[in-house]
């Protein structure tokens, strides 16, 4: 018996391989079944095998929120998680946001989307899928009552927290944008929470 076929019997049939897992993501709202690489990262597994090309490979190692993408609603850096560990997580990358428009057809942009385009909050844009998924889960989590380093201290704990241009700034510091469009970034931001 090989190496492959013995491990498969020892799990019961959960892995296709040994160095292979089936695993079950929700992207979207839509479930892929996938024999995953147990070495292979959410981002190569999106963009390669998903065709979702929104989630962009910057620095490769966590740094420059180019990758940022949401689990279960809470932002990620996609390059960073090995996609076998998310195993029945809701995954939701920048194509997969729209808002609901008067038809609730889905086919409007998300409120963030349409402030980023009012306020022509990006140049290049190769940052601007990243930047919109952190500043979701920068929302989500200042609404939890989840503090950030310049939350005043004295504030209750528990309760949302207000979010002025120097929590903004600070919540989205870990995405960064090299042409500069950090003012309209947070411009944007302010607008969705105005």
């Amino acid at each position: 018996m090989g190496d492959s076929q013995h491990l498969q019997g020892e799990r019961g049939g959960a892995s296709t391989s040994r160095h292979r897992t089936d695993t079950t993501l929700r992207v979207n709202g839509k479930p892929h079944q996938l024999a995953l690489d147990h070495r292979r990262t959410l981002l190569d597994v999106v963009r390669e095998d998903l065709g979702l090309y929104g989630a962009k490979k910057g620095c490769d190692h966590g740094q420059c929120g180019a990758c940022t993408v949401l689990v279960d609603g809470r932002r990620v850096n996609s390059c960073l998680l090995l996609a076998v560990t998310l195993d029945g997580c809701e995954v939701t990358t920048v194509e997969g946001l729209t808002g609901e428009g008067p038809t609730g057809d889905g086919e409007q942009p998300h409120p963030l989307q349409q402030a980023f385009l009012d306020r022509d909050a990006f140049q290049c844009g190769y940052c601007t899928p990243g930047q919109i998924c952190s500043a979701i889960g920068a929302l989500t989590e200042a609404a939890a009552g989840h503090p950030s380093r310049v939350t005043d201290p004295r504030a209750p704990s528990g309760r949302a927290v207000p979010l002025d241009r120097d929590e903004i700034r600070e919540r989205l510091s870990g995405n960064l944008c090299r042409c500069g469009a950090y003012p309209r970034i947070v411009d944007a931001v302010e607008d969705v929470i105005a």
